[in-house]
Parts: C-alpha cells; sequence; structure tokens
C-alpha cells in the first residue's frame, strides 16, 4: 500500500534517519545536508533540466557527488536523431558547490576554464545559462533559457535503503514547466516558444548505496491545448511505501501504481533500445506503446566507477487515466525512458 506523506518535518531525525517514508505531491519534508550521519562520501546532490520541443532539445546538469562533481551539457536533435553530450569532472567537491536546501528557491552555479553554468531560481522564473566552449567541433554553445509556470503539484519521493537505515533518496521531478530563450552551438541558433516549449526538473539529493540500476521515464507536453506529463521510475532502495509514478494534468498529480518498462531484447537477453517498448501498468492506468528515436548512450568504466546509461527519446502512443477516471489519450507524445545503473 502505497503511503502518501504529509507533515512537514525535517527529512532526517537526529540520528541521520528518515522520518518518514512515502511519496508526496510538495516538497514537504525539510532536507538539511549537515544532519546527515553517514559517510560524507556516499552524499550526492543534484539539479538536472530538460527542455525540449518537437524538433530539439537541450538538457544542463550541475552535480555534486562528494568525491566527483559532474556539469553536464546534452543537445538533442530529434529531427536528425543524433546528440551531442560533453561533460566536464571534478575531483572532491565534498558539497562546496553549495546547492540550495530546497528546489523553491536558491541559485547554484559553477565555473572554470572549461564551462560557465548557473541555475537561478527566485521563487517565480529560473533562469538556466551555460556557455560551453569547445562543446561540439570546436563550436561554442551557449544557453539562457527561462523556465515559468510551476505547476501546483509535482512528484516527490522519500526512499529508504533496507541495507542502510542511513541511506536515503529525497527526490523531486517537476514536469510542464513552461520554456522560452534560446541556445546556439557556433552559428546555428535554436529557439524555445512558450507555446510549444517544456521543461523538467530532476532535483535530487541523498545517500547512496554504492550500487544501484533505475529505470526513469518522463514527457511534457500538451494534449487538447491543456498540460499533460508523467513521471515513471523504479529499480532501487525500498519502494514498498511508495512509487515515483505519477501523472499531471492542469497542474494537478494523479498517483497511480506500479509500471513496467518492457524493454525487448534480443535472443541473448541483451536489451535493444532502438526497438519498440512497451509500458504496463498492474492498475490498468498507464499502457503505452514507445518508439525510440534517439538513445543518449554514455558508459563510463574507471577503476571503481562504473555508468552506464541508455537514455531514450522517443514517442509515446496510449493511455492514461486520471483520479477522477478521466482517460487521457495521447498519439507520438515525445519524451524519453531510461535504464541506467551506476557503482559510485
Amino acid at each position: 500500500m502505497e503511503q502518501e506523506v504529509l507533515n512537514a518535518l525535517p527529512l532526517l531525525d537526529e540520528k541521520g534517519e528518515l522520518n518518514q517514508v512515502g511519496y508526496a505531491k510538495k516538497l514537504i519534508a525539510d532536507y538539511q545536508r549537515n544532519a546527515i550521519k553517514a559517510n560524507k562520501f556516499r552524499i550526492k546532490e543534484w539539479d538536472y533540466y530538460l527542455i525540449y520541443n518537437g524538433h530539439y532539445g537541450l538538457a544542463l546538469t550541475i552535480a555534486d557527488n562528494s568525491y566527483m562533481g559532474l556539469m553536464s551539457a546534452s543537445f538533442l536533435d530529434f529531427d536528425h536523431k543524433n546528440e551531442t553530450t560533453k561533460s566536464v569532472m571534478t575531483f572532491m567537491p565534498l558539497g562546496k558547490t553549495n546547492f540550495p536546501n530546497t528546489s523553491v528557491k536558491g541559485d547554484v552555479s559553477f565555473k572554470n576554464k572549461a564551462i560557465d553554468i548557473s541555475f537561478e531560481n527566485d521563487g517565480v522564473k529560473r533562469i538556466l545559462k551555460c556557455d560551453y566552449p569547445n562543446f561540439k567541433e570546436g563550436k561554442t554553445l551557449s544557453a539562457k533559457v527561462t523556465l515559468s509556470e510551476v505547476p501546483q503539484d509535482s512528484m516527490v519521493i522519500i526512499t529508504p535503503y533496507k541495507e542502510d537505515k542511513k541511506a536515503f533518496y529525497y527526490n523531486q521531478k517537476i514536469n510542464c514547466l513552461r520554456a522560452q530563450g534560446e541556445f546556439t552551438i557556433g552559428d546555428d541558433k535554436y529557439s524555445f516558444l512558450p507555446e510549444d516549449s517544456f521543461g523538467g526538473l530532476d532535483w535530487g539529493r541523498g545517500v547512496w548505496t554504492y550500487d544501484n540500476v533505475w529505470y526513469w521515464g518522463s514527457a511534457s507536453g500538451l494534449v487538447n491545448n491543456e498540460k499533460f506529463g508523467f513521471n515513471l521510475g523504479y529499480g532501487f532502495g525500498d519502494t514498498t511505501k511508495a512509487s515515483e509514478n505519477m501523472l499531471f494534468y492542469q497542474g494537478k498529480a494523479s498517483k497511480i501504481d506500479r509500471v513496467t518498462f518492457n524493454i525487448p531484447k534480443d535472443e541473448n537477453g541483451k536489451e535493444e533500445y532502438l526497438k519498440p517498448w512497451k509500458f504496463t501498468s498492474n492498475d490498468g492506468r498507464f499502457e503505452m506503446d514507445f518508439k525510440p528515436i534517439l538513445n543518449r548512450k554514455a558508459c563510463t568504466n574507471a577503476l571503481v566507477i562504473l555508468s552506464d546509461q541508455n537514455q531514450v527519446f522517443g514517442y509515446f502512443t496510449g493511455k492514461a487515466i486520471l483520479d477522477d477516471g478521466k482517460v487521457i489519450e495521447v498519439k507520438d507524445f515525445l519524451g524519453f525512458a531510461e535504464k541506467v545503473r551506476n557503482k559510485w
């Protein structure tokens, strides 16, 4: 039985263990990095933004994984089915990135010779900026995008780990932010217009165990000129009290139960990410076909760090059922789904 968190308590108690677990529709628990009692090298904090329309997208990340920092930018070209991702890594930031304790308001930035990236949030709008020399074929990526119209509800989950009481995952996903702005790569200019461009935030804070696999899917857009989106995910931690599966329509959330990513495999059991997927649910409220067009694949294997990522963009077709019984039907609704394994 899924459990909704309704009490505005500190996230952690005096022992550094979770006060409550489950899902919420707002960032209700108070996160404080200095309340963590776990090994300081296991703390992970990040903000990831994805902005896109029907033709192209831009993803920006700032992450402080304690022993390793990561600043990343991705250009996603849906029309030509290709992508460019570049990242800058730093050694032992150990919280010096100075992330805000909340997603509601606050700024975070990083600058060195390789990249200048910042996320500014005054509580009403978010301004994302990035200047990244030598991003693609020697050309500079320069971006400024404003996100606004924060919806009433978002997906929030507080996940424990059975094997370590001081490990946890506190995560918020905000869908359907209106996007406006532009980015350039050399002389090529790309614009985001508020009528057809949307942004999403993946806000993560936690203490992770070493080896994890997760599945995550998300999409934001318009259905019959109304904002619609969804967040799907599972794979690590103890999710008996809550999943992160949620639908968003007109700014309001509908909680759904368990969703399965049915990724096609070859005769040897290896995933074939660019073949059609199916999404099924145990409550029948999310049933989708997924037609991939682009796999943002990245694999890093360096000593104790392993990251195998397949973030697949494509088109969802099917139905989702809201809490009030309303059926939302979509056809070729652009979003992504991913499988990631990290040892970090």
